[in-house]
């Protein structure tokens, strides 16, 4: 671990000798700083309340830049954000599997004249949370029961724990592909719709792409996608070298059953962006052939240290498979220990270079009193973890404190170290 600079409790430390206080009784606050940064983000909100002091470290904007500078990658707290419904009316929450804990984050800024934002991507860039564009009915908009695309761009810093509203998108756009530029400040969007949740098959589709820069707050327009494509998948591949933009499956032109029920055509190729080459696209062939899969499966990638290539894993079904560049192939790594009831209604995260397949179930809650001897079902959240490295799986079960209802089907996940 790297020392600690003299300055990096500057501002708390005028607090505390201005009030007089100590953080922990027999030590200097620089040494008693350096201690309390090694607790895990997720019991920062608990250890306020404990005394006024400590209330105030807790609240500095330079703690989390001090976690950030001079932890280790493997002391940081690899957390794991759920926002399980429109983030404006329900509020995010933060869950550390390593501790088992839960933290709350503030409601997104509400607009009045719109409700159900839904496939809307967050994407974590240091101690910020990004929530980006998404589908939503807007009141002003007529009639008034069709979803339409958001634009809208908003920022949660943990520095300051509120949110900020950015430059919008150029093209409102929800079920998009999307992914930070490693070692960059800058955000890469393509494709995406208008698709709500509530509406199986409809929406729109769109190609363009676009890249926000993050220190200009300001979207620029970039080669579009060869196709319309939406509910696709984005990530990047490479070093600054040569380096480039992924985009899987997803969905295009839709067809009708009988004349009347709309179905997706799903894609099952891929396209490759080369930032170094002009921003050109080149399309892949198929990953999979004809009756092996409709669709493509949930995917996460998993960075690796060794080399530029990071190892891409979909879950289908109770299968995890691995992605292979060489051959444009899956190939099955594992399967669940455990399947899930409802194959769809599933989480998939990779955090901490682990597999997180998450699944609710009912557990009995006992806490009712004796005399009524009732037992009321309460819902739990089961991890399944799979290490790629050792081969291995684990599990654990926590009970989300949420408020509002949890479906992996339209609950949007990502990850950030803090």
């Amino acid at each position: 671990m790297s020392p600690p600079c003299s300055s990096s409790f500057s501002s708390e430390e005028t607090q505390t000798q201005t009030l007089n206080l100590t953080l922990i009784p027999g030590l200097p606050n620089d040494l008693s700083g350096l201690i309390l940064s090694f607790v895990p983000y997720s019991h920062h909100v608990r250890l306020k309340s404990i005394c006024k002091s400590w209330k105030i470290f807790f609240s500095s904007k330079t703690l989390i830049h001090f976690r950030l500078k001079h932890l280790p990658i493997s002391r940081l707290s690899h957390l794991l954000c759920i926002f399980p419904q429109d983030p404006s009316i329900a509020s995010p929450y933060l869950f550390d599997p390593r501790n088992l804990a839960w933290c709350p984050l503030p409601p997104m800024p509400c607009n009045p004249h719109v409700y159900g934002l839904c496939n809307f991507t967050s994407i974590s860039i240091g101690p910020h949370l990004y929530v980006i564009g998404g589908s939503l009915f807007d009141t002003r908009s007529f009639p008034i029961d069709r979803p339409s695309s958001s634009s809208s761009t908003f920022r949660f810093n943990f520095l300051t724990s509120s949110w900020d509203r950015l430059s919008p998108m150029l093209s409102p756009r929800g079920s998009f592909a999307c992914a930070a530029v490693p070692d960059s400040d800058q955000i890469l969007v393509a494709g995406g719709g208008s698709r709500h949740t509530m509406f199986g098959a409809a929406g729109s589709r769109m190609s363009s792409v676009e890249m926000y820069d993050i220190g200009k707050d300001e979207w620029v327009a970039l080669d579009g996608l060869p196709r319309f494509r939406a509910g696709c998948i984005g990530f990047f591949v490479g070093n600054e070298v040569e380096r480039e933009f992924w985009v899987m499956g997803g969905y295009g032109e839709s067809r009708t059953v009988s004349g009347v029920f709309p179905v997706d055509e799903y894609y099952k190729d891929a396209v490759v962006m080369n930032l170094k080459n002009g921003g050109k696209w080149r399309e892949l062939g198929d990953m999979w052939g004809e009756g092996e899969r409709r669709r493509l499966g949930k995917i996460v990638v998993v960075e690796n240290e060794d080399w530029d290539v990071p190892d891409i894993f979909m879950l289908d079904g109770s299968d995890i498979f691995r992605y292979d560049m060489a051959s444009n192939c899956w190939w099955k790594e594992t399967s669940l220990p455990r399947k899930a009831p409802d194959e769809s209604a599933v989480g998939f995260v990779a955090l901490d270079r682990e597999l997180h397949v998450m699944t609710l179930v009912n557990a009995v809650d006992l806490t009712e009193t004796r005399r009524s001897r009732q037992h009321k079902k309460a819902t739990s959240l089961l991890m399944q973890i799979y290490h790629p490295r050792k081969k291995t799986w684990r599990s654990l079960i926590t009970k989300p404190p949420l408020h509002h209802h949890l479906d992996f089907k339209t609950a949007v996940m990502c990850t950030i170290q803090l």
